[in-house]
């Protein structure tokens, strides 16, 4: 389970004296007392913002303490949201160089829906037994489907070959 960073109120505040910071004050240092007595008049919670690490006071404020919690919250919410959106997923497609017109079509509509989410598509032409010697077969097929994607995706380089595969990556156009 995750531990929760909360700030410490009111009464968990241990300093003699504070900074207090905030709208409906002055920013100055005062007695713990008088901060408590001044946050219970206007109705809210006096909350450590920072503890004190090189400063001898502690930087506390005036506010409603649940609203502060609730905005944290959402703030971290919000920050994850737009994390996963520029997130980059790679997918993979798998073929060998003998793939038949309508399996090659069915690989191109599904790269084209990865490329549509914005994922990025590696093309892998595996080569099985005496299939190395038609390196070249594999690379036109390769070529051919990097052509048919060009609307949608841009290949960032040409074939490789690396032992007994070769492989193409195509990145999403940008909109």
């Amino acid at each position: 389970m995750k531990k929760e960073n909360y700030n410490r109120i009111n009464h968990q505040i241990k300093e003699k004296q504070i900074r207090l910071v905030g709208d409906n004050v002055s920013n100055s240092i005062v007695d713990i007392k008088d901060a408590l007595k001044k946050s219970y008049e206007l109705g809210l919670d006096l909350v450590e913002i920072t503890e004190p690490k090189n400063s001898n006071y502690s930087i506390c404020k005036i506010i409603d303490y649940k609203k502060y919690i609730y905005d944290q919250k959402k703030k971290l919410k919000i920050q994850k949201q737009k994390q996963k959106q520029n997130q980059v997923n790679i997918k993979e497609i798998r073929m060998t160089p003998n793939i038949d017109k309508h399996d090659l079509d069915f690989k191109l509509k599904h790269a084209i829906n990865f490329l549509n989410n914005n994922d990025k598509v590696i093309l892998t032409m595996f080569f099985k037994g005496r299939q190395i010697t038609f390196k070249d077969k594999g690379e036109i097929v390769l070529l051919k489907f990097a052509e048919n994607l060009e609307d949608v995706g841009v290949a960032e380089n040409l074939p490789k070959l690396s032992g007994k595969k070769m492989s193409m990556i195509i990145k999403p156009k940008k909109k």
